[in-house]
């Protein structure tokens, strides 16, 4: 596929836009990459069935884009780019992964002293060329040497799952310290990215220097890059950044809007505001000189025409427009969910028992939950056979037996994770699917078939009327296997025939479906399921990584099925 080439060129120019301070037009050449990356037909097939129009019609690209586009479609480049790469011939690849080095300071550095690549940047420190440069310094200096050693040995992203518990606690002893009015974490966290670069914290206090002093001292801290009476920025031990600033109280609000982003839709916002007369920053909303808001960030978008949008929605995908027309959808929220249909016992091997899961489900306020074991084709993960499924069903009988007795309304669902074999078929017979609550079935061996064998595979498996969910359907482990080559919007069309549900998996390296293939199932009508995957009850607690990503993908409880009634949940899956 094209896409993620010309993604990749349109990024490098807004890099040497901003190198040139050119203002707006590098946003519009990011916005575009993030289509194409996000697209799931190939370009080049668009452009040969609709030509040129067709090119148009994709959301983010204008007229000089898609000109662009069709130029690289018919000779393989594209000029604009190409003189760009004479005038700077820097090897953006790699000198983009360097924390602290941006376009502005590249320009320098290509101008001052020829750096073109990561080798030329180390001689240059290792002779201190740099630390002498305008807006430079040893300390800088030094901090890029660091920065560089760093982007060797880590890729600069981090899970969410891994880092929003160390946050959490962070954030925790910061929120405990008296001197601490208020402290909020923004930036990608904020937004519950699925992958984070560093961490952001704001605070308001009028006794900043002990909070500084704690900062830096947090146990994990391994390098402190800066400490200032109102900013301090620290490295921990796992590798990513945090910073964390003081602002005054009426400011607050703007800074929290600004420092939430994302670029793109701090960017529109700021078109927005210039359309109104006025001026926004991370300081506030101006009309002349005059602050008309700042302190909450609710105001901010209230005085731009809007209505307040949810953090995790902030990336410029329609969110601006459905805000103005006061049109942004009621997302599920965090507390929304009523169980979870994918959890492993110690059947199949994982670490608990059923009764131990259904009691911690429990003290998570759910209504049910469902035991979806591995069956038979997965030996490794200890699977099982109709005779093993239906002994555990008794046990599960017996259990729900005994919630009844106790006259409480807790339910445990039997289901099981059954297996998407090479030809479609499922691994267990139909008379042992028909007995369960519900059937899952998700692909877990040969990843590498052609898109329209691997589509086949998973279409076939959908219309199997006892199979009501497909697990993990693009198959991606974040930062380690892409998606499975798929046509996701046949898969959507077809689920949307058969009524089958596809789950968000929780689990941080899947997040799958992903945020935007979340807003294509919704805007088909085609249903999902939030669910853990959890092998151990600890993992259960992953269901608010999960809920993140629907809420990224615009979803709302009518659209998850297990935001349900164990009633209704019932009704849907046996229709």
């Amino acid at each position: 596929m094209k896409n993620q080439e010309i993604a990749k060129i349109f990024y490098e120019i807004a890099y040497f836009l901003e190198m040139e301070d050119v203002k707006f037009k590098p946003y519009a050449y990011e916005k575009a990459a993030l289509t194409l990356e996000g697209l799931e037909k190939d370009v080049e097939e668009i452009y040969k069935e609709k030509g040129f129009e067709g090119l148009r019609k994709i959301p983010g690209v204008g007229e000089s884009i898609a000109k662009k586009i069709e130029e690289y479609l018919k000779t393989g480049k594209i000029q604009y780019y190409e003189e760009y790469k004479k005038k700077y011939p820097i090897n953006l690849d790699e000198l983009m992964r360097i924390e602290g080095l941006g376009p502005k300071r590249m320009k320098i550095l290509y101008e001052k002293l020829g750096i073109t690549n990561l080798k030329k940047l180390e001689e240059a420190i290792r002779f201190h060329k740099i630390a002498s440069l305008y807006g430079f310094g040893e300390k800088t200096e030094k901090n890029i040497l660091e920065a560089i050693e760093f982007a060797k040995r880590s890729k600069g992203r981090f899970l969410l799952g891994e880092i929003l518990p160390i946050v959490k606690e962070v954030y925790e002893k910061l929120k405990n310290l008296k001197e601490v009015e208020r402290i909020d974490v923004v930036g990608s966290i904020r937004r519950m990215k699925e992958t984070i670069g560093d961490v952001d914290f704001l605070v308001i206090s009028k006794n900043p220097e002990p909070i500084m002093d704690f900062f830096v001292s947090l146990p994990g801290v391994i390098k402190i890059w800066g400490k200032g009476n109102t900013k301090a920025s620290v490295r921990m031990r796992e590798g990513f950044d945090m910073d964390i600033r003081v602002l005054p109280k009426r400011s607050y609000g703007a800074a929290l809007q600004y420092f939430t982003g994302s670029k793109e839709h701090n960017i529109a916002l700021r078109k927005i505001a210039i359309e109104k007369g006025l001026k926004l920053s991370e300081y506030g909303l101006f009309k002349g000189p005059e602050m008309i808001a700042g302190e909450d960030e609710k105001e901010i978008y209230e005085k731009l025409g809007m209505d307040w949008i949810p953090p995790e929605l902030r990336e410029d995908r329609g969110e601006i427009e459905a805000a103005l027309n006061h049109k942004l959808p009621k997302i599920i929220d965090y507390k929304d969910i009523k169980g979870d249909l994918h959890v492993h016992s110690k059947w199949d091997g994982g670490k608990n028992s059923i009764e131990e899961i259904a009691e911690y489900a429990i003290k998570m306020g759910y209504e049910y939950v469902g035991i979806a074991d591995h069956t038979k084709f997965l030996k490794i993960e200890h699977g099982l056979d109709e005779k093993k499924l239906r002994e555990r069903n008794k046990e599960i009988d017996k259990l729900n037996t005994q919630y009844a007795i106790r006259n409480t309304k807790f339910r445990i669902l039997k289901g099981c994770e059954a297996n998407i074999l090479p030809d479609g078929k499922i691994d267990l017979d139909d008379e042992c699917l028909k007995e369960q609550d519900f059937v899952i079935a998700g692909v877990h061996s040969k990843f590498k078939m052609s898109r329209e064998e691997m589509t086949e595979r998973i279409i076939r498996a959908m219309k199997n009327p006892n199979v009501d969910i497909i697990s993990h359907p693009t198959g991606r482990l974040i930062q380690k296997r892409d998606e499975y080559e798929i046509d996701f919007d046949k898969i959507l069309r077809v689920a949307k025939e058969t009524g089958t549900i596809l789950e968000i998996n929780s689990y941080p390296e899947r997040l799958d479906l992903n945020d935007l293939n979340i807003k294509k199932a919704k805007e088909m009508g085609v249903k999902m399921v939030i669910n853990t995957d959890a092998h151990h009850v600890d993992q259960m607690r992953f269901i608010e990584l999960g809920i993140a990503q629907a809420r990224r993908g615009w979803a709302e409880k009518e659209d998850i099925i297990n935001c349900w009634s164990l009633e209704k949940l019932l009704k849907f899956l046996k229709k």
